[in-house]
């Protein structure tokens, strides 16, 4: 369903659906950056206090299980600024610039825990100078020479990546770590614009 609507001084399309999907996913704005509400300390020790982080495997309620679903959705608009690294994860999520997985595509190929969290990679890249095989006990062996190669540039990364004993938080794209609905839709929508038309209206 579509209505129309004043957005930026100017008249827009609103699509209803990407309109509430923006006010649901100021949801996962507040999960992922642990806010002080009772659900958000709920739902972390409930569901997540293992460790694991939320994926599309049913967990919890209806309402949880329908703001799961826009997963995707908020991970495209956001990247993690790293704290203990618990609430990010280490291959898919955007930390360092881009999701690990498309910098390093080869060495992500020989992954065997995909959905492990950054601060489980960090503690294990803590104890690789004292054993090498602990840091590649998270693959597959053995590695491909131009995986190994990746493998090296992420132990830098990882080296030089400063964590601390807060949460991490989360920027969006817009260039701001402040989550606006209106900001959210207009991305989803994307930059396509009204036909001239409705200005006839």
């Amino acid at each position: 369903m579509v209505s129309r609507a004043k957005l930026d001084g100017g008249l827009g399309i609103i699509d209803l659906k990407s309109q509430n999907e923006a006010l649901l996913l100021k949801h996962l704005h507040k999960f992922f950056n642990k806010a002080d509400v009772p659900w958000v300390h709920l739902i972390w020790e409930k569901y997540y206090s293992n460790g694991k982080l939320p994926n599309h495997t049913k967990k919890g309620s209806f309402w949880w299980h329908d703001i799961l679903k826009l997963l995707d959705k908020f991970k495209g608009l956001a990247s993690a600024v790293i704290g203990n690294g618990a609430s990010c994860l280490h291959w898919d999520d955007c930390w360092n610039g881009q999701s690990l997985k498309l910098e390093f595509p080869k060495l992500h190929s020989f992954v065997g825990r995909p959905a492990t969290t950054l601060e489980k990679a960090r503690l294990t890249n803590e104890i690789s100078s004292l054993s090498l095989s602990l840091s590649l006990s998270l693959f597959h062996l053995p590695l491909s020479k131009e995986a190994f190669v990746q493998f090296k540039s992420l132990i830098n990364i990882l080296e030089s990546t400063h964590f601390s004993d807060h949460s991490d938080s989360w920027s969006y794209i817009w260039g701001s770590p402040q989550f606006t609905c209106k900001k959210a839709y207009l991305h989803l929508m994307g930059s396509s614009l009204a036909d001239p038309i409705f200005k006839w209206i």
